[in-house]
């Protein structure tokens, strides 16, 4: 029969022993004491006196089960022996006969339970000596995490008798340390609310982060401790605030005490994530004028100590905040009535054309270049809809700025960005949208880059990868060094960006339907950047230039690879064992299109490609075989060529500007768009060199015939196309190979060989 659901089957275990399995009774009903449980435990073991043992559990922190917490004990719970708490408790002289003989001070070790400990402990702290408070308090520091033992003290008005200790502060070293810390034990378990604080016992804590000479270990525990009572309750949060001043946290943050540093940087942000926007604002701009972001650029970033997780949360939550207040300008629209937003749009345009001395415009001059990019309409012209200025030079033909603008997000976040573009870069800025208004105006090419349209999604782009606007995480460590290397590091990586963008799109020679496919490379170049975490703009700045468009396919081919597989060691072995077969094969059909033929152009002594000659190899591979051909005809019969080139006296193979007929005066001018498919052979002619020399018809053809006469050579094949063929056909037959492994995980190390037969019958 099943035991009832009341009844919990669990295992206890000790030391040299083997395990008991009892049942265990878990009605509401008044059931088997623990201390009855815990004899029959004992005298199954034949241990003698149960009252010194307890239970515990044997995962997690080990947690003294008690007729409290028994609740927790689950259906197949592993529980061990142990012995009962030992306290070594400081008798004070009032202590009840039969004590009283036992002289003060000296430790005893008493078996109690956590009920009868927290009562002790706490009588030590209300009536005993200055020692034994102190000894009190050590022991309390090491219990008080205990869930259980916390309640216990709690309960018997712990925190009343600690607060006062607290309050009263006769002892500012040790002593105030440990009461402090136990406090912060008890009260992190959350069964007292912060709010309960009482305003005196704040004010104490506030005097003691604010004064001078302080035990280096007291101010730290309360700074944490203003940290817990601002962030979880308002009205303390506000008397904090009021009470400790920015200065005094700036002291800190700038002694070179790690902890110190910490604690103050925690409640630096407490009180920033507690204050309104405006409060915020003025905060941070006047922690900002203080040199607080490069003090901690320099002396705790680049510390020699290595910065610890607790420090790297703070910073990131002080970047969340620092980024969050642009959040206001990227939800506000663009007003069309604002005299002062339709006076910075007429600023952009000017903006443009204010460097004389730059020629974007191939020449041009800065009246023609305003004429072009706003034809038939005023320097002052107006939409006569929404009365905001013309400006096609930044946003697109037939396009309105309010529109634009009125997507939010960016909001008015794009126009700053636009505006702190042209004031701080002023050449990139003039270069850049000036030069795409000649490409659309002038040249009238598609492959422009809209730089309104631009600069609007690389906004949003912006606030997408740095969050901005969202809450800060509770754990999140994730913050930019670079963002504290400088003031506005927001516009300035707008300032990077917008240029890294106008890059990329050349690169890509995108059109405007590529508009979207440019955003998606140029955010991955900037998320591939920032999770690098550069230390600086500049190093961000080199960084994602060396991160061109090539380099971001040839990333995306290798992470497909990885997610394919394809690179696992077994993979990579499979694949080398795979490529002499397949390269062979590739050699094979490089032969046969040698011995298919394929048709020249011969250049003539007037450097005029007016001549067609046919040559091939033999099907035996002995001879190449080669001879003119009349325009428009078909190519010849191999037998019917004049001409014939041993292969056995060809003696070396020449591309490029290292072939004669390339190397020759005038010819690299005059044939620069053929020298790239020019190659020759040279081959002995009696006792000189002589040269066979060719010009593809195109790059295919070129690679075939250099791979076909290396092959003959016997030299290595090195052409692009080679190394495109090899992988296709890697991946096509790695593929086929392990089609009966499909979603069979491949382990990155070979399973381990078992002993020899002969070897395991010897173990047995």
């Amino acid at each position: 029969m099943a035991p009832p659901r009341d009844v919990v089957k669990i295992a206890v275990q000790k030391r040299d022993a083997i395990p008991q399995l009892i049942q265990l009774d878990q009605v509401t009903r008044p059931a088997k004491p623990l201390a009855a449980v815990l004899k029959e435990v004992c005298d199954a073991w034949s241990l003698a006196h149960s009252e010194r043992y307890a239970l515990q559990f044997a995962d997690g922190h080990k947690r003294y089960i008690t007729e409290n917490n028994r609740s927790e004990i689950k259906n197949g719970s592993i529980l061990c022996l142990s012995t009962a708490p030992v306290m070594p408790l400081l008798v004070p002289p009032s202590f009840p006969a039969p004590l009283a003989f036992v002289p003060p001070s000296v430790p005893l070790c008493l078996s109690l339970p956590q009920d009868l400990q927290a009562e002790q402990l706490l009588g030590v702290l209300q009536s005993g000596s200055r020692e034994g408070r102190r000894e009190a308090l050590q022991h309390l520091v090491l219990l008080a995490p205990d869930m259980t033992f916390a309640q216990e003290v709690i309960s018997r008005e712990g925190l009343q008798k600690l607060g006062t200790i607290i309050e009263e502060g006769d002892d500012l070293g040790e002593e105030l340390a440990l009461a402090l810390r136990v406090f912060l034990e008890l009260m992190e378990h959350g069964v007292v609310s912060w709010e309960t604080l009482s305003i005196p016992f704040v004010k104490k804590v506030i005097r003691y982060v604010n004064m001078n000479l302080m035990d280096a270990s007291v101010q730290p525990l309360a700074l944490r401790l203003l940290e817990s009572v601002t962030l979880s309750s308002p009205t303390l949060g506000q008397l904090v605030k009021n009470e400790v001043p920015l200065d005094r946290l700036l002291v800190h943050i700038q002694v070179m005490n790690q902890q110190l540093q910490t604690k103050a940087m925690a409640l630096l942000t407490a009180l920033l994530q507690g204050a309104n926007p405006a409060e915020r604002k003025h905060m941070l701009d006047y922690l900002w004028q203080r040199n607080l972001r490069q003090f901690i650029y320099k002396s705790i970033i680049h510390s020699a100590a290595p910065l610890g997780d607790e420090m790297a949360h703070h910073l990131y939550v002080l970047q969340s905040l620092t980024l969050g207040l642009l959040e206001q300008r990227m939800r506000t629209p663009l007003d069309p009535y604002s005299q002062e937003q339709r006076e910075q749009l007429q600023a952009l345009r000017q903006a443009a054309f204010e460097l004389e001395g730059e020629s974007p415009s191939a020449g041009l001059s800065a009246d023609r270049r305003r004429s072009l990019c706003v034809p038939g309409v005023p320097q002052t012209g107006l939409h006569q809809d929404r009365g905001l200025p013309q400006l096609p030079v930044l946003f697109p033909q037939n396009s309105n700025p309010a529109q634009d603008l009125e997507r939010v997000p960016p909001g008015l976040l794009a126009l700053d960005n636009m505006l702190y573009f042209s004031k701080h870069a002023p050449s990139a800025y003039s270069r850049v949208s000036v030069g795409l208004c000649w490409r659309t105006v002038v040249v009238r090419t598609k492959h422009e880059c809209p730089f309104a349209r631009s600069s609007i999604q690389l906004t949003v782009l912006l606030c997408e990868l740095l969050r901005v606007g969202e809450p800060c995480s509770e754990t999140a460590q994730d913050f930019s060094p670079m963002f504290f290397s400088q003031d506005q590091s927001f516009h300035e990586l707008f300032c990077v960006s917008i240029q890294l963008l106008n890059k990329t799109w050349k690169e890509m020679r995108a059109t405007q339907e590529d508009f979207d496919k440019v955003m998606q490379v140029v955010r991955e170049q900037l998320a591939r950047t920032l999770a690098l975490k550069p230390s600086s703009l500049e190093l961000f700045r080199t960084k994602v230039n060396a991160l061109t468009y090539a380099e971001v396919l040839r990333l995306r081919q290798t992470e497909r690879l990885h997610q394919e597989g394809t690179l696992a060691p077994p993979i990579l072995e499979l694949r080398e064992k795979l490529k002499p077969e397949l390269m062979g094969l590739i050699r094979q059909q490089r032969l046969l299109r040698l011995c298919e033929g394929t048709l020249f152009r011969k250049i003539s002594s007037r450097r005029r490609q007016d001549k067609l000659w046919f040559c091939c190899l033999s099907p035996n591979h002995k001879v190449l075989q080669y001879g003119d051909v009349e325009d428009g005809a078909h190519p010849p019969a191999p037998e019917s060529l004049p001409e014939q080139l041993p292969v056995a006296d060809l003696r070396a193979l020449l591309t490029g500007k290292d072939c004669p007929h390339v190397r020759e005066k005038g010819s690299v001018k005059q044939n620069k768009d053929l020298y790239e498919l020019a190659f020759s052979v040279s081959y002995d002619h009696g006792e000189e060199e002589a040269y066979l020399n060719f010009i593809a018809p195109s790059k295919q053809e070129f690679h075939l015939w250099t791979d076909g006469l290396s092959t003959l050579l016997g030299s290595p094949m090195g052409s692009e196309q080679t190394r495109l063929d090899l992988e296709q056909l890697l991946t096509m037959e790695t593929k086929l190979r392990l089609l009966e492994l499909e979603n069979v995980p491949i382990p990155e190390q070979p399973p381990p060989i078992p002993p020899h037969p002969h070897q395991l019958q010897l173990l047995l």
